[in-house]
């Protein structure tokens, strides 16, 4: 069997293939569809949030939201009392999209997920979770001992 690594970095390549080609359709750019699944499922938030969200560098996701806004996606705006923070918002357009992202996504991992039963999907994103924390924690150690 390949190694973990290896069977990681191909499944996401794979993935991340299949899924451009579906948001190419809806006219999206990287980094977009992330940002617009972030917005539907939890609405309003600053751009650090985000960021953090998305496993995204702030300023990159400045430039992201910059797109998106001037493709209507998505409004940005301060809130009383808090000038340093723009608010990002969803638009009706950006709501469709993000909409369609959902669908889109969904129908890549049930393409992806193949024959695994309900109780292997679960197990797998379980894994994947925990996974995902240790390789977090082990970051916030080393920006700590920094």
């Amino acid at each position: 069997m390949e190694s973990l690594h290896y069977l990681l970095m191909k499944t996401n390549a794979l993935f991340h293939k299949r899924v451009m080609s579906e948001m190419g359709k809806i006219g999206l750019t990287p980094g977009q569809p992330k940002v617009l699944e972030y917005l539907i499922r939890y609405g309003e938030a600053d751009q650090k949030t985000i960021a953090a969200y998305c496993e995204i560098e702030p300023a990159t996701v400045g430039s992201i939201l910059s797109r998106m806004e001037e493709g209507g996606l998505i409004l940005r705006r301060q809130k009383a009392g808090n000038r340093r923070s723009l608010y990002v918002s969803l638009t009706e357009k950006g709501r469709e999209d993000a909409q369609r992202v959902e669908t889109a996504f969904r129908a890549v991992e049930e393409e992806a997920a193949g024959e695994l039963s309900p109780a292997e999907q679960q197990t797998l994103q379980e894994l994947l979770s925990r996974l995902y924390a240790n390789l977090q924690s082990n970051s916030q150690k080393e920006k700590e001992s920094s």
